[in-house]
């Protein structure tokens, strides 16, 4: 999509601010009233057990009560502009919850539009309307979910990264996961989507923090590109490379000089002054070794992370998609706004990454990149010996 300008990007801005504040408002109120969670659950084909009910619904939901208030509240004015276009197959109009749950089952389910259609009693056809209205409504009203951070959202993000794992000045970690989708025997010509362990997919390029939130993405370029050359063709390199981003505080080391703020990835990225990869070397040194050891502790965030992501929102796995590049971006995109949604409502912090496996790209080699820039290289080094003499 094009970037948006002057009045039309106020416009924007506005709306999207007084969306928010007015779901804020409903979800702190409290949740909806029950006779539409029970008669969602009568409606339901068997795919209820008779347990604890908040329990129950984030079972369905994959997120809280409190989340999906929040949701239905963003969306609501796109969501119910066709107010009586939509209903279950009995003839009764799908009230707001109903869409944004039939959505959600969409997307958090992995079901086909018959499947997920079925068990819910609505037409397939419904299914799909509602699902893409839910994704352009995602996309109009919960953008501010998914945003670069300002400095003092930073600098908390950095004292965590030294408080937990010792690296000061670190503001996330970067990582990509492919989006593996089919090929009819009709599309021969689409070898692109072809990636390196032979699936056709899409890749997700995401920044994300200790608190599992995702700071940046970019996605929708093909499977058969690297790491470092979706690296290079996103917007993140190109403004951390003006010096538009990663521009915070910088860290004075011993010997006077300077560290600015940079991310840390995995060896399938170049190692630039903004963006630390492990050392590759077989004997390392003991200041390379601790570096190395920081480094690998506190990159797990990322792949568990995305394991949960794609774990979450089954859709994404796959099984259905063609390669479109104007709807799968969309589509992950939204995704990952209502991954940070969950996140930022939260009424505590939790651990729960720490409890997911790191294989998200199951069956996927390590990729290497042996492009290194001196700058990078002088600067990884001050950062090392920096670490063991404290």
């Amino acid at each position: 999509m094009p970037p948006l300008r002057g009045a039309k990007r106020r416009r924007k801005a506005a709306l999207e601010k007084k969306a928010a504040a007015a779901a804020m408002a409903a979800a702190a109120a409290g949740e909806p009233p029950a006779d539409w969670w029970d008669a969602f659950c009568m409606r339901m084909s068997g795919t209820l057990s008779y347990i604890e009910d908040a329990l129950r619904f984030e079972s369905v939901f994959k997120m809280p009560r409190r989340a999906f208030d929040y949701v239905c509240n963003l969306v609501k004015d796109e969501m119910m502009v066709r107010s009586s276009s939509y209903t279950f197959l009995d003839g009764t109009m799908l009230c707001l919850e109903d869409r944004v749950a039939i959505a959600l089952r969409r997307l958090n389910s992995g079901g086909s539009l018959v499947t997920v259609g079925s068990s819910v009693g609505v037409n397939h056809s419904t299914v799909s309307l509602i699902t893409w209205r839910f994704i352009e409504a995602m996309e109009e009203r919960a953008s501010h979910h998914l945003r670069w951070p300002d400095s003092s959202e930073m600098e908390k993000i950095k004292s965590k990264f030294e408080k937990i794992h010792g690296l000061p000045n670190c503001c996330g970690v970067v990582d990509t996961t492919h989006i593996t989708m089919c090929l009819s025997s009709a599309e021969p010509n689409c070898k692109v989507w072809l990636d390196q362990e032979k699936n056709y997919s899409m890749v997700l390029q995401a920044v994300v923090d200790l608190d599992t939130r995702f700071t940046d993405i970019v996605t929708g370029w093909p499977g058969s590109m690297k790491e470092s050359s979706i690296l290079h063709s996103s917007g993140l390199f190109k403004l951390c490379e003006k010096g538009e981003r990663l521009n915070g505080s910088k860290l004075k080391v011993s010997d006077g000089s300077e560290i600015g703020e940079y991310l840390i990835g995995d060896s399938g990225y170049p190692l630039l002054p903004w963006l630390l990869t492990p050392y590759q070397e077989k004997d390392l040194t003991e200041s390379s070794a601790e570096f190395n050891s920081r480094h690998s502790a506190a990159r797990t965030v990322a792949p568990r992370t995305l394991a949960k992501f794609k774990d979450t929102w089954k859709f994404l796995q796959g099984e259905m998609w063609r390669p479109d590049k104007h709807k799968l971006p969309r589509i992950i995109h939204v995704c990952c706004l209502l991954h940070n949604i969950i996140i930022d409502l939260q009424e505590t912090a939790t651990d729960e990454a720490r409890a997911w496996s790191s294989d998200h790209d199951a069956k996927y080699r390590q990729q290497v990149c042996q492009l290194a820039d001196e700058n990078g290289v002088r600067l990884r080094d001050k950062l090392s010996q920096h670490l063991i003499s404290r």
